[in-house]
């Protein structure tokens, strides 16, 4: 268990200034950072997580307690990224998608199998994964995450592509999930609903002016 500093992270686009940000993320908490699109909350976890891409550039430090996480390789930062789409491997069925990102051993069989009767898909291990409906292709997406054992999680606005019957059960299973591995956990969405489903800090995010400066907010849990 390991809290994820975010140590006066900023990121630029050339001259413009699109975020700011000083926090500290606590072992099973979940932080939202809210805005419209444009002002860098997908540019925010691909810093985070290793990928930013050149158009951007950054600074500030990125630690899981003491250990730097900005000057290591994406591979080596132990994160785990849940996104709008499952983004399963369609050339592996179930079992194969699960065991991708699994440290080789005898026991990674039966740790998959546990998984998947956790969240009654134990007889889904050799199945398609266009097979399964969008809830299970959810859940079979975060178990992967899990699975890998990461050190805290990003979430890319992970609910934006569920239809609403599905989102709010889909929504409070992941919360349940990351808060019981203990795991600091940090959301982007624009969707308010996303934000007061978890009940926690909201970092709020508005479009610079034109003179470059941008404007945002902390708030407390929704109602406090």
């Amino acid at each position: 268990m390991a809290t994820l500093h975010l140590d006066n992270v900023q990121i630029h686009q050339g001259l413009q200034s699109l975020l700011s940000l000083d926090t500290a993320i606590a072992p099973g908490e979940i932080v939202t950072v809210m805005g419209p699109s444009g002002v860098g909350k997908s540019t925010l976890l691909a810093y985070i997580a290793g990928f930013l891409s050149p158009a951007f550039q950054a600074s500030g430090q990125v630690r899981l307690d003491d250990t730097r996480l900005d000057t290591l390789p994406a591979e080596q930062r132990h994160l785990g990224l849940l996104f709008q789409d499952p983004l399963l491997f369609p050339h592996l069925d179930v079992e194969g998608n699960l065991a991708f990102g699994m440290r080789r051993g005898g026991e990674r069989r039966e740790r998959i199998r546990a998984a998947l009767a956790s969240v009654g898909l134990e007889a889904f291990a050799r199945r398609d994964p266009a097979t399964l409906s969008g809830g299970q292709k959810a859940r079979v997406a975060l178990l992967r995450v899990l699975l890998s054992a990461p050190r805290a999680i990003l979430l890319d606005e992970p609910f934006s592509r569920l239809d609403a019957a599905l989102r709010d059960e889909i929504r409070q299973w992941v919360f349940e999930r990351v808060r019981d591995h203990h795991l600091p956990t940090l959301m982007v969405t624009h969707d308010e609903a996303d934000a007061r489903a978890v009940g926690g800090r909201i970092l709020t995010l508005t479009k610079p002016d034109g003179s470059g400066n941008l404007y945002g907010r902390e708030y407390g849990a929704p109602g406090s």
